[in-house]
């Protein structure tokens, strides 16, 4: 009786192996390829309180090589907002990035030339925070501390 139930659970288990390997095999099959992992960005900076609407005007009509820009480096939902804090504008950026090396297409989009006179035309309105000044750019960058989808 005892080399029966040894034997019946070798069979179990075999089987249950094999049943294991092939949903494995099936999922690698039908499995689409892996997506970049969606990473979030939030960013502040001063704006000068007198550049307020020069700033809005700019923004209501973003030139479409920088917008080109923007999708060909993997940035989507990208938004900005304006906030007043003790009498002071600031911005507050948003954006998700969607592509598999940040720094690569954060370089891209610095060589881009019309990314460049675009930020010539934008830095002088802003006010970096001190972090920022700091490294010599414009935007702070914020620690994300809760998110749902």
């Amino acid at each position: 009786m005892k080399t029966t139930y040894q034997r019946n659970f070798l069979v179990f288990i075999v089987l249950g192996i094999i049943t294991l390997l092939a949903c494995t095999q099936n999922n690698q099959s039908t499995t689409a390829p892996t997506q970049a992992k969606v990473m979030r960005y939030g960013s502040i900076t001063g704006l000068k309180p007198d550049k307020i609407e020069a700033y809005k005007k700019l923004h209501a009509a973003v030139w479409p090589g920088v917008l080109k820009q923007i999708k060909a480096c993997n940035i989507k939902n990208y938004s900005i907002y304006l906030k007043e804090i003790d009498g002071k504008p600031y911005l507050f950026s948003y954006f998700e990035y969607e592509g598999n090396d940040f720094t690569a297409d954060m370089k891209k989009m610095a060589a881009d030339t019309t990314t460049q006179r675009w930020w010539k035309e934008t830095a002088p309105l802003q006010i970096p925070l001190p972090d920022a000044a700091a490294k010599k750019e414009t935007w702070s960058q914020m620690e994300e501390v809760f998110h749902q989808d």
